[in-house]
């Protein structure tokens, strides 16, 4: 999902998924590698994500890796949200640049996140250039495959994989029931299922029901949001009395410049005498 196109209607939306795949990359990495591209690594290094020649690349995920049959390559990986009709070329400007840059041989892999087919070309075919890239949809892998996963981060994925013959409600409330049972924290849990909420809006099909299945956890929302009512309450009913108080010493302070006495002002203010003495 690097750079912004044409194609792109709206630049923000892509990247709210770019940033929530990004935070968990390292975490879900292996899992991808493995069970989705279908790769067996036995040595991965990080190499840095910066390309510049003639302009600055940053690939989703980058790695040299050795497989084990002990071929080493460059592994580059891009997650994608739009039908980018662009997408060959820039795939194709990468592979040049990582291979200028590393001397050997470049894997590319993009995983479309959408459940529409795309239509993008994933390859080049003209007199002096060859080239294709492996394009793969999150959709078409089945959603156990994320669920067997210790880490949430892994689980949420499975919201955009396949369902297969399986009732939906019943995968996505186990996609929902695992995600909170694997969370650490109140907010380590709000923070997934708000990031749950954004990759359903790359599967409107299934949008009402994922809204069904989150009444199961509305309780911890509703208990978040009655404890932050509670707290702003309290802050409100605690300023309304420090107020209160300053203008119980403005009126004591101007009756003891009139000369009345601090016992009667203590009487009918409410303050006592030696907090009037003190004014």
């Amino acid at each position: 999902m690097g750079e912004k196109t044409a194609n792109q209607k709206d630049p923000k939306q892509g990247n709210k998924y770019d940033k929530i795949l990004k935070e968990h990359l390292e975490i879900t990495l292996p899992t991808v590698i493995k069970d989705i591209l279908g790769l067996n690594l036995s040595v991965s290094e990080e190499i840095p994500d910066d390309i510049q020649h003639t302009k600055e690349r940053k690939p989703d995920a980058l790695k040299k890796v050795t497989d084990i049959d002990r071929n080493t390559y460059v592994l580059h990986l891009e997650f994608q949200v739009p039908n980018e009709n662009e997408m060959v070329y820039r795939m194709a400007e990468y592979n040049i640049m990582l291979m200028r840059k590393y001397e050997m041989p470049i894997k590319q892999y993009v995983i479309f996140l959408k459940k529409n087919k795309p239509t993008m070309a994933t390859s080049i075919d003209a007199e002096n250039l060859k080239y294709n890239y492996n394009l793969i949809r999150i959709s078409e892998i089945d959603y156990k495959l994320f669920l067997r996963s210790e880490n949430p981060e892994i689980k949420m994925l499975g919201i955009l994989g396949d369902f297969g013959q399986d009732d939906k409600d019943k995968a996505i409330q186990a996609i929902i029931d695992q995600v909170q049972e694997k969370s650490k924290s109140d907010f380590a849990k709000k923070r997934y299922f708000q990031q749950l909420r954004i990759f359903v809006q790359l599967r409107t099909s299934i949008e009402q029901q994922f809204e069904q299945a989150m009444q199961s956890v509305s309780t911890f929302f509703k208990e978040e949001k009655d404890f932050l009512y509670k707290k702003g309450e309290q802050k409100g009913i605690e300023k309304a009395q420090a107020k209160a108080l300053e203008e119980k010493k403005e009126i004591a302070r101007n009756f003891k410049n009139l000369g009345v006495s601090i016992a009667d002002i203590a009487k009918g203010i409410g303050l006592s005498q030696e907090e009037i003495e003190a004014l």
